[in-house]
């Protein structure tokens, strides 16, 4: 265990997920912004990697600091939505794509110079499905149309199945997509998490290396599975979806798991000696 912790004290680049790890709506979880200080006092850097493609870096910067009251910069968000921007203008730059998804995230797409349509209409390349706020049932059938009709490949933005909120949960792009998949036998190609690349985005753009980063996160199958499939350690707090019930049978372990952030912290500071399970 003391080699674990040695280990837990060695890291400088912590990867949170947002939603469920950190925060819950505009509620920043205790212990988030003392872990926050310690990384910095440390000379460490903390980045965001959130599923939710609602939002820009941007967007998250501006509620980072008017909920939380925490100054942060557009670079530390890779949003699943950021990721697929780039995939999309690395290979579909000149292209026409079939997007499902909220308004926002559309008109982000545009900005990028990409072409985007809502509609099944003749000529289109790949079929994108994101977490959509806005959903109708003729959104679904739009891309149910495409899907059943064409072969063009299918990328989605996150396997999330729900999305942590004040109550509880509700539906996330992986339930999305479970209905599209049920309805025309086609499944999508996910592009945030747990894709390696998000996390090899972070590392380029903050120069540590491997052995110094944890990934924290609430899921198993998508924060954990993506530091496992980019050979970081990962850390899993019991304050999402994950439970400890979990942790027996799962195809994605985490190296270290505690309740919450503040006990997270607790074991990286100093000076943390609390019982958490590591």
């Amino acid at each position: 265990m003391n080699e674990k912790l040695d280990r837990l004290r060695q890291k400088k680049l912590f990867l949170f997920d947002i939603d469920g790890t950190i925060a819950v709506g505009d509620t920043l979880y205790k212990g988030t912004a003392a872990l926050l200080r310690h990384i910095e006092s440390i000379g460490g850097r903390a980045f965001y990697i959130t599923n939710n493609s609602t939002r820009s870096g941007r967007d998250y910067v501006e509620k980072f600091r008017r909920s939380f009251h925490l100054e942060t910069q557009e670079e530390q968000f890779v949003t699943s939505g950021y990721m697929t921007l780039r995939f999309l203008t690395e290979n579909f730059s000149d292209k026409k794509i079939f997007l499902l998804g909220t308004a926002s995230f559309a008109e982000e797409l545009r900005r990028s110079g990409l072409h985007i349509t809502e509609e099944a209409e003749e000529g289109i390349d790949c079929v994108v499905a994101a977490y959509d706020s806005e959903l109708t049932y003729g959104k679904l059938v739009q891309a149910c149309r495409v899907l059943s009709t064409t072969q063009v490949p299918f990328y989605a933005t996150n396997p999330d199945l729900c999305c942590p909120i004040d109550f509880g949960f509700i539906p996330d792009c992986g339930a999305i997509c479970s209905m599209l998949t049920a309805s025309t036998g086609r499944e999508p190609v996910y592009l945030g998490k747990p894709s390696p690349q998000v996390v090899e985005l972070c590392l380029s753009l903050s120069g540590f290396s491997r052995e110094e980063t944890l990934v924290v996160g609430d899921r198993l199958y998508t924060d954990i599975a993506c530091g496992i499939n980019a050979g970081v350690d990962t850390c899993v707090l019991f304050t999402g979806e994950a439970r400890p019930s979990h942790m027996a049978d799962t195809p994605y372990p985490a190296d270290y798991y505690f309740a919450d952030i503040q006990e997270l912290f607790l074991h990286c500071a100093p000076a943390a000696e609390s019982p958490g399970c590591l």
